[in-house]
């Protein structure tokens, strides 16, 4: 039996649990830094008791920054088959959470598999799963039976779960008195809003908020505080309505750590570039630096079938400016469930985002292998290259497609490559084109 419930209550009590020493090699920081951190609620380890495959990470400060995969089944496209293919890929290329967003039938039998064979940390929207699992319309649903859901989802082994506790009455009437040109584009947060607009309700998740941290703490599930009132298009970025939902989401911060519950805080979707920085330095300080989630930002409006790309531009500037862990976005965005090649667009995308900010913010050993890519093309050693690579099938594939007919060379500058005419003149020898030699 151990002596804490959950990581933050063993940083509290001055315990280092061997999911901190685990955490704390992979970052290359002390185990004693990382307890303070944790302690202090500035990194959460998303780690439920019962989720015996996981590799542990640290999501916060002074770590690298994560991403998220989202997939799941949906009543247009219930191939399980297809959903766990996408999950062997997140893990393939270094996925370290996913979230399983199926929203379509009994969904506790995919979950319950994904939970027994992923070393990813794995995340739910309880809201999602109200309907197809308590198999009742909306309206009939109580808020006994959402609670319900989030002791199920903690009992089969989700590391976090988002719970959009912030879109109360007050965050409502803000986003109600300015209007907006997309208004609620998150599903849980629509979902609540049509069940507080119908019943009269406050909403559920925050007027039982202190039940909700009571099942949390019981298996140590993070709570993602989910931003129901996130902006769906750059015109409403930075509105009264994501403000005021920001500002309870703050206080729902603190009040999880009073129960030693570990919290993320999830941050907005399209926003413009200009925006990013400064809505970073708001959500850390209005959250008391708690880690920050971020859906992109999706820097422009108009690329859908690009959006894995307008992501990633936002999502590289927003980690660069503190966010912790990005949400990744696919090509499919706006249009489709996204297929398994969508969802290789997506995680590379924001695989190159978190990568380009760790090395901007000096994360510790962030550039070793740009470096040693650098050394691999400074001697043209192509092997080495696509050993390094973060996709070598696709660079080989890339190479090999038009092969030059000296492989000490590409095939778009032949022996006219930069590299190997400086290579050769710095060696002592004699730079021909016109000659074969």
């Amino acid at each position: 039996m151990r002596e804490y419930s959950t990581q933050m209550e063993a940083a509290k009590k001055g315990i280092i649990t061997p999911e901190m020493k685990i955490v704390a090699e992979k970052e290359y920081i002390s185990p004693e830094e990382l307890r303070e951190l944790v302690a202090k609620g500035h990194v959460a380890i998303p780690c439920n008791v019962r989720h015996t495959a996981i590799s542990p990470e640290g999501i916060g400060a002074k770590m690298k920054t994560k991403i998220n995969v989202n997939l799941g089944i949906s009543g247009d496209a219930k191939d399980y088959d297809k959903e766990m293919q996408k999950v062997d890929l997140a893990h393939k290329f270094g996925a370290e959470a996913i979230m399983d967003l199926s929203n379509y039938g009994k969904t506790n039998t995919f979950r319950r598999q994904l939970i027994e064979k992923s070393p990813a940390m794995i995340g739910t929207v309880p809201m999602y799963d109200a309907i197809g699992y308590l198999e009742k319309d909306l309206l009939e649903i109580t808020a006994e039976d959402f609670l319900k859901v989030v002791r199920a989802h903690a009992e089969e082994g989700v590391d976090f779960m988002t719970i959009h506790a912030g879109i109360n009455r007050r965050a409502v009437e803000a986003f109600r008195r300015e209007g907006r040109k997309m208004n609620i584009v998150s599903r849980g947060g629509s979902l609540l809003f049509a069940w507080m607009m119908m019943t009269g309700r406050e909403n559920p998740f925050y007027e039982h908020y202190d039940e909700v941290l009571d099942i949390l703490r019981e298996f140590d599930v993070t709570i993602s505080l989910g931003d129901a009132l996130r902006p769906g298009c750059i015109d409403d970025a930075t509105d009264a309505g994501q403000i005021s939902e920001l500002i309870e989401l703050g206080n729902l911060t603190l009040r999880a750590w009073e129960k030693d519950v570990q919290v993320m805080v999830e941050g907005p979707g399209h926003m413009a570039m200009n925006e990013i920085a400064a809505n970073m330095t708001l959500q850390k300080r209005i959250c008391h630096n708690a880690p920050f989630y971020v859906l992109g930002p999706l820097v422009t409006d108009i690329f859908p079938g690009y959006d894995h790309i307008t992501s990633a531009i936002g999502g590289a500037i927003a980690a660069a400016n503190g966010a912790d862990f990005l949400c990744y976005v696919t090509p499919a965005e706006h249009l489709r469930l996204p297929d398994i090649d969508d969802v290789k667009e997506g995680i590379m995308a924001s695989k190159i985002a978190a990568h380009a900010a760790d090395i901007a913010k000096g994360v510790p050993h962030a550039r070793d292998k740009d470096n040693a890519m650098a050394e691999a093309r400074h001697k043209v050693d192509w092997d080495e290259m696509f050993k390094i690579a973060a996709d070598p099938d696709k660079a080989r594939a890339y190479f090999e497609s038009t092969p030059p007919a000296d492989r000490h060379t590409c095939s778009m500058c032949g022996k006219m490559c930069a590299v190997r005419t400086t290579n050769m003149i710095l060696e002592g020898k004699t730079v021909e084109f016109c000659t074969e030699k």
